[in-house]
């Protein structure tokens, strides 16, 4: 009696959407993104509209009340978000190493928001130059300068963008892209061909005349 190895089986050969399915942390790690960024940028181009420091400077016998918001502090959280937000997008327009510079960029972008809005939350310049403009005197400067906690919510959805983005480098390769509705050989896949018209149904015979067919089949 003749024995067949085991090993001689061939085995199905994995496809790529077996090996996103099977890597560990692939949809978790997608939703999470997705989350994380979206929620990222809606927090720091909301918070950074906020007040984010108060004064007042000194008008003849009185006091003028001074605010200043995020964005005229610094305007680089909320132009970092929308770069965040748009490479999000793009992480699945892409792929492999193109993937890859765009999740990086995702991750520079919430690192960078951050970071921007973490100094700014102890700026005094833009009450400066309010209160500068207010009294007409360039020597002015805001008195009572005190800050709120906004510049630091900014700077948490600037962190929140940043795991986003770490997240993509991490697990992206696993995920799934937008040209995907293409073959592996980048054509896009043929239209199935039309079915003949069926002589029972009246609205068929009359689809066919319409597009210059022979009902019939004829030749």
């Amino acid at each position: 009696m003749e024995y067949v190895s085991a090993a001689s089986v061939p085995q199905p050969r994995a496809t790529r959407a077996d090996e996103a399915t099977a890597a560990p942390g692939g949809r978790r790690s997608l939703a999470a993104a997705l989350f994380l960024g979206a929620v990222g940028a809606a927090v720091v181009l909301l918070a950074s509209g906020q007040t984010w420091s108060e004064g007042t400077v000194a008008v003849g016998g009185g006091s003028v009340p001074l605010h200043a918001a995020g964005g005229d502090v610094t305007g680089v959280p909320t132009a970092l978000a929308i770069v965040g937000l748009a490479a999000l997008v793009a992480v699945f327009a892409v792929r492999r190493a193109g993937r890859l510079v765009v999740s990086l960029l995702l991750a520079l972008s919430g690192a960078g928001a951050a970071a921007a809005a973490y100094l700014g939350a102890s700026d005094g310049s833009a009450l400066d130059a309010e209160a500068a403009t207010t009294t007409g005197d360039a020597a002015a400067r805001v008195a009572g300068l005190t800050h709120t906690a906004w510049p630091y919510v900014t700077a948490a959805g600037g962190l929140l963008i940043l795991i986003a983005g770490l997240l993509a480098l991490r697990y992206g390769r696993t995920w799934p892209a937008m040209s995907g509705r293409y073959e592996r050989d980048g054509s896009p896949r043929a239209r199935g061909a039309r079915t003949a018209a069926d002589p029972d149904r009246p609205e068929d015979l009359w689809k066919a005349l319409d597009r210059g067919e022979d009902p019939t089949g004829g030749a």
